[in-house]
């Protein structure tokens, strides 16, 4: 077990989200950054999508219960181990008693919005529809269907496989996988079915000016503020599927990003689609954060993902490499 010893909000129980239940009307949900979930549980020798504790709001403190080995991924939150300093995308082993604690996401090259805590075994809460992952809207999975809050006491998974060593570090893939426009964080982005019917005038701006993430935003959805989209001629859309990372623009043309916990149907306009293999990206943007949208093809947003599964595939590789000689000493 571990326990919530902190009452910062908006920490929940996730993992890579609830791919098969959308036929139903339930949204996919999930970690906001499922490249920082997947590595975590990659250094502890966890499945890929193990669920592990996100945590967006800072201080956040719990304490391990049992011996545990666990990552730290995501945001760098100056994390402490009974007052040791931990190395932030890192493992280490915690004692029985002991005490985490994350502080405020340092500023520096990258900093991240979110962090995520993983366990070897992963936390063992109930599936819910294919999935650990919880949705607020509804109610569903996770810890109770709800954010988790002070007492709270989550059982681990049993860790499969022997043990994998002592501390290890990885380079934060906002390192290693840069992208940027003229000294601004970027997204790549796919036009989408109505593109056509904003004025050239504005989709220039579109691509061409910052947007910021406003406070009114949250996992549902980034409610965005920069340059107006205007539609050649008024549009009336039917309701339809959406999926995270449509790009949708209401009556004040300001843009909203479908987030991981976005509802899967809507009917304002899409001027386009934030690629899969960027998402992790947006996700981890602080609010107030400006950025650029970056333009791309379809053959640019799969060799876009080629190369994060290529960076996976070689985090793996040094992950059983690193166990290997940590376990041999």
């Amino acid at each position: 077990m571990i326990e919530i010893l902190s009452r910062a909000a908006l920490a929940s129980v996730q993992d890579l989200g609830r791919f098969d239940a959308f036929r139903w009307g339930v949204g996919l949900s999930g970690a906001m950054d499922p490249l920082a979930l997947t590595c975590g549980n990659i250094l502890l020798g966890n499945e890929d999508g193990a669920a592990a504790v996100e945590m967006q709001v800072f201080p956040f403190s719990v304490r391990f219960e049992a011996d545990t080995l666990f990552a730290l991924t995501g945001a760098d939150c100056a994390a402490m181990l009974d007052g040791v300093p931990l190395l932030p995308w890192s493992r280490a082993q915690a004692k029985a008693g002991a005490v985490l604690r994350l502080d405020h996401a340092r500023d520096g090259r990258w900093r991240g919005a979110r962090a995520y805590l993983c366990v070897a075994g992963g936390i063992d809460v109930p599936e819910v529809l294919g999935s650990r992952s919880t949705q607020l809207r509804g109610a569903i999975g996770g810890f109770d269907g709800r954010m988790l809050r002070e007492g709270d006491r989550l059982p681990l998974g049993r860790a499969a496989g022997e043990s994998r060593g002592t501390e290890i570090a990885l380079v934060p893939p906002g390192l290693a996988l840069p992208l940027e426009a003229d000294g601004l964080p970027a997204v790549r982005v796919l036009p989408a079915a109505e593109y056509g019917r904003f004025t050239p005038a504005s989709l220039d701006a579109f691509w061409r000016e910052p947007f910021r993430i406003t406070p009114q935003s949250d996992r549902y959805g980034f409610r965005l503020a920069g340059p107006g989209l205007e539609p050649v001629a008024p549009m009336e859309l039917r309701s339809h599927g959406i999926v995270p990372g449509v790009i949708q623009v209401p009556h004040n043309g300001q843009p909203i990003v479908q987030m991981c916990e976005g509802q899967p149907s809507g009917g304002y306009p899409k001027v386009g689609t934030v690629i899969e293999a960027d998402l992790w990206r947006l996700g981890q943007m602080p609010i107030g954060t400006r950025f650029r949208f970056l333009a791309t093809d379809w053959d640019g947003a799969l060799a876009a993902l080629d190369e994060r599964q290529a960076w996976l595939a070689e985090v793996r590789r040094l992950a059983d490499l690193l166990s290997a000689r940590s376990a041999a000493r």
